[in-house]
């Protein structure tokens, strides 16, 4: 079909929604990191269901590929269209349709983002709780089941949804759950949508648990000497059964990084930062215990930071970590490895870890979602240097067969996109071809995303 665009486009009623124009086009071509940027032929803007349902129609009769996209944050090529197409920009479906304080819980559309809701909720004393870093939509965040620094006290994004709203490839539109806290109606449709990554169904509108807003925060920071030390007072935090809001390492690069780029002084080596919150007793009492364990394991240096101020430029820090570790290799990408270990077995992991890097003789900084066992190395690489890209690639390689032969995974939280696709079928190849059956039950012509995650032999 030659004027395809100009057809959706009459389809929709509203030819604003079909843009086609090179400099949108190239905005949606890649992502963050050395992924290979690819256009697509459309970027589509619905504003409601009806409009989504409409262009999954369309897409699914002319066999035209759909890529949902929300800002572009995540890290393994998601929301790259490798076969052209419709790029569907969800950001203009971003509305707080409901929220039901008394229930616990929000109705929200896709490209709402949780800092947007976040401010939203406080007026209620609510929050949602999850905190990828990057103010991630909650659409995207749920196609990915992203999680983040809060997830060792509240879960992942597959914890925090209760029902969604999914178109599928033909246009059909589904209801997943309830407001229920717990059902045991049926399959679980939500968990299945949740961390599909696109390549089941469009996501349109998503029912969150809420949490209540902790009445009292405190923070840490302690400095140690290995980052093997710093990985075994995080387990034995956990270990304590102290409620810890969270556990994150950074090693020495990534704290030089961060010193560069804000202007911080930090003690460039290895350093957890901490968070406890509760009552004002109690996170007393928590904040005590947790720093007394990281004395223990060796902590050089203790610093508490009660002042918000100070907690807030602590965790901006954190947060910037990625940015500030990029800004390190003007011209480069990052190419950054997710893997996820049994707990027991993560301080070992990540001193592996760092000896593996320093052999191969490459810059790798480490950091991560340690009380969980997830933690990352960020390289940064030209993707037009091929012994550097391969030398990364291998010692990528190395970890994530690292974490599998202890009974970890390829990816904790950033999903697998086009970048791991190697891995998932080396993790789950028993369950593949079920996996396969599922894509082609939900998506026949596989218009949803193709290429990501596995291929449709």
């Amino acid at each position: 079909m030659s004027h395809w665009k100009e057809a959706l486009a009459a389809a929709l009623g509203r030819p604003d929604a079909v843009r086609t124009g090179d400099s949108v086009r190239n905005q949606h071509a890649g992502d963050l990191t050395y992924h290979t940027p690819h256009a697509p032929d459309a970027v589509v803007y619905p504003r409601s269901t009806v409009e989504v349902a409409t262009v999954l129609r369309f897409a699914n009769e002319h066999r035209i590929p759909v890529t949902p996209y929300g800002v572009g944050t995540s890290l393994e090529g998601h929301t790259i269209p490798l076969m052209g197409g419709i790029t569907l920009n969800m950001t203009e479906m971003n509305q707080i349709l409901e929220v039901r304080p008394g229930d616990f819980l929000v109705r929200v559309q896709p490209g709402v983002t949780r800092v947007a809701l976040n401010h939203h909720l406080r007026s209620y004393g609510l929050q949602f709780p999850l905190d990828p870093g990057a103010d991630a939509t909650l659409g995207g965040m749920c196609a990915t089941n992203a999680s983040g620094t809060t997830a060792v006290r509240y879960g992942v994004m597959r914890n925090q949804v209760m029902d969604l709203e999914v178109v599928l490839a033909d246009g059909t539109v589904i209801r997943t759950g309830s407001q229920a806290f717990k059902s045991s109606a049926g399959y679980h449709l939500t968990g299945l949508f949740v961390g599909s990554e696109g390549t089941l169904g469009v996501i349109t509108e998503l029912t969150l648990r809420l949490h209540a807003i902790p009445e009292h925060t405190a923070a840490a920071r302690a400095v140690f000497a290995s980052v093997r030390d710093a990985c075994q007072a995080a387990y034995d935090i956990i270990a304590s059964g102290v409620p810890i809001g969270r556990v994150e390492l950074v090693d020495a690069l990534t704290v030089s990084a961060v010193n560069r780029l804000k202007g911080t002084d930090y003690p460039e080596q290895p350093t957890l930062f901490l968070e406890v919150h509760g009552t004002q007793a109690a996170v007393a009492a928590d904040l005590q215990l947790v720093l007394d364990i990281c004395r223990e394991n060796g902590a050089k240096a203790v610093v508490q930071e009660t002042d918000p101020a100070r907690r807030h430029q602590l965790w901006e820090a954190r947060h910037d970590a990625a940015l500030a570790i990029s800004a390190t290799a003007p011209g480069k990408k990052m190419k950054i490895t997710d893997v996820c270990m049994p707990l027991s077995e993560l301080p070992d992991a990540i001193h592996h870890a760092r000896t593996t890097i320093d052999a191969r003789g490459i810059y790798g900084a480490i950091l991560g979602h340690v009380g969980d066992g997830n933690y990352h190395v960020q390289f940064m690489v030209n993707p037009e240097d091929k012994a550097e890209l391969r030398a990364a690639d291998e010692v990528n390689a190395e970890l994530v067969r690292y974490a599998l032969a202890r009974g970890g995974t390829c990816t904790g939280e950033h999903g697998v996109g086009i970048g791991k696709m190697g891995f998932l079928r080396e993790e789950h190849a028993s369950t593949i071809g079920l996996m396969q059956q599922i894509k082609r039950a939900f998506d026949p012509n596989n218009i949803l995303n193709p290429g990501k995650v596995f291929t449709m032999e």
